[in-house]
Order: structure tokens, then C-alpha cells, then sequence
């Protein structure tokens, strides 16, 4: 089951290990990010913080990913 967690303001991540990004955004609460960044500072990176919802935190995170298919023919040249 997944835990539901509330939060005032949720951000937008990029995960690396080692040094490098991976590519992967990922979603956590601020307070959430707070406690990482204490823990291990500047081990992740920032996209975008103080985001309203969870699901617009989403929308970030995912990007152009799952956006609705155009076909080749509706799109102009």
C-alpha cells in the first residue's frame, strides 16, 4: 500500500550517485528535501522547489513523458 503523505510544498529532484546524474527526477515533500540536503548536501540536485501540489510535483518530474501521441500528419512543418 502506498503511504500518503502531506506536505505544504513538494520539489523536484534529479537523482546521482557516485557524482553523476542518472537522468531520473523524482518527487518528496520540502520538508523532505530539507532533511536530505542536511544529511548529504548537494548529493542531489534541485529542478524545482515550492511547488503547490503533489500532482503538479509530478508534472515536473515527468516532464514531456506521457504526453498525449500527435501523429506525424497533425503536425505542422
Amino acid at each position: 500500500m502506498r503511504k500518503v503523505q502531506t506536505s505544504s510544498s513538494w520539489v523536484v529532484y534529479q537523482v546521482s550517485t557516485h557524482g553523476k546524474l542518472l537522468g531520473v527526477n523524482v518527487v518528496c515533500g520540502a520538508e523532505e528535501w530539507a532533511e536530505m540536503e542536511r544529511a548529504r548536501p548537494g548529493q542531489h540536485t534541485l529542478v524545482q522547489g515550492g511547488i503547490a501540489t503533489e500532482r503538479e510535483a509530478e508534472v515536473v518530474a515527468r516532464g514531456t513523458s506521457g504526453d498525449a501521441f500527435r501523429s506525424r500528419s497533425a503536425r505542422k512543418p
